[in-house]
């Protein structure tokens, strides 16, 4: 793995605007994600985990320009991607893919496996010719598991695994440097999501690329991840290695969701954290920190100031006033 920063983001911000009325005013924000800022070396998987609803799609989304943000920057091998033309974006597009979270609804029903994953490789004329065209869809299909038998068949004739290897083919038809993984297995049984995730393991030490692996199982995560950021409500409540986080979580939002990951051993017992209410409305998130209302620890400073995400420990970062 390397030290070579291949995505940087600083204070990125994405709010939608809610409108009401006959004249569609805008009544508020919803602050999908606020404040976001973390980096992703070369050959590194950095893994986003929270609960539904806290804004992980839409900075995967952000992150790669699908939709434009607020404020805040977004930089890939050091070129700021929303400041640059749709025409130099396209180029960089051939760099950055994504797997989607349903393999199903991500697919168009009305065309073959092989125009599916192919038809990136017309629209960057990445081929000059139907041979190469053809060579190319055949190889990476290969790589993923899939026959080429496969290539004249369409989406509705496969299983979720097979489907989620087409989204897989897809994304590396262009060989791409970085990918956003938006929970790719989180619509697929254990045994398959092991194949799907040992598959992109396996494409991370042969061909070096990065990911941003967005997810809700802990379980997956810590078996992919080299960092991982814990978002709550749009925000980063704690970033730290790996093995730092799952050994010594400190945000208590970070050791609530760890001590609910079910334990192989069955003789060992957890003391499982149960959070109090609901997760709050992204378009009036509490003042201060936006866990006090949740949180077992809090004291009157939290209810009025935000935390600042600050280093703690070597590589391991927290936003708590407990800090």
């Amino acid at each position: 793995m390397s030290h070579e920063k291949i995505l940087e983001v600083g204070n990125l911000k994405k709010y939608f605007p809610m409108k009401s009325g006959v004249l569609q005013k805008i009544v508020g924000y919803v602050k999908a994600v606020d404040d976001v800022s973390f980096e992703i070396n070369k050959g590194e998987t950095f893994s986003l985990v929270g609960e539904s609803g806290c804004g992980k799609s839409t900075l995967g989304r952000t992150v790669l320009r699908l939709i434009d943000k607020t404020s805040g920057s977004v930089k890939f091998k050091g070129i700021d991607i929303h400041s640059i033309s749709k025409s130099e974006m396209r180029k960089l597009r051939l760099k950055m893919q994504i797997i989607f979270q349903d393999p199903f609804s991500s697919l168009n029903p009305r065309k073959t496996v092989s125009d599916l994953i192919g038809e990136s490789l017309i629209a960057h004329k990445f081929v000059n010719n139907k041979n190469d065209y053809y060579n190319r869809v055949e190889e990476v299909m290969k790589i993923c598991g899939l026959a080429k038998y496969h290539m004249k068949r369409y989406p509705h004739e496969f299983s979720g695994g097979q489907r989620q290897r087409i989204g897989i083919a897809r994304s590396l038809i262009l060989n791409p440097e970085f990918i956003v993984a938006d929970e790719p297995v989180s619509a697929l049984d254990v045994s398959i999501q092991a194949q799907i995730i040992n598959l992109l393991q396996e494409f991370q030490e042969k061909y070096g690329f990065s990911y941003l692996f967005i997810s809700h199982d802990l379980s997956v995560v810590k078996h992919i991840s080299h960092k991982v950021g814990v978002l709550y409500l749009g925000s980063l409540v704690e970033v730290s290695e790996k093995l730092e986080l799952y050994d010594n979580p400190l945000h208590p939002y970070t050791q609530a969701l760890i001590s609910c990951v079910p334990l192989p051993n069955p003789e060992r017992k957890i003391e499982r954290i149960i959070l109090k209410g609901d997760i709050p409305s992204a378009s009036n998130p509490p003042s201060g920190c936006k866990f006090h209302t949740r949180c077992l620890y809090a004291k009157e400073v939290c209810k009025s100031e935000v935390p600042i995400l600050r280093e703690v420990g070597s590589n391991h970062k927290v936003a708590c006033h407990l800090y």
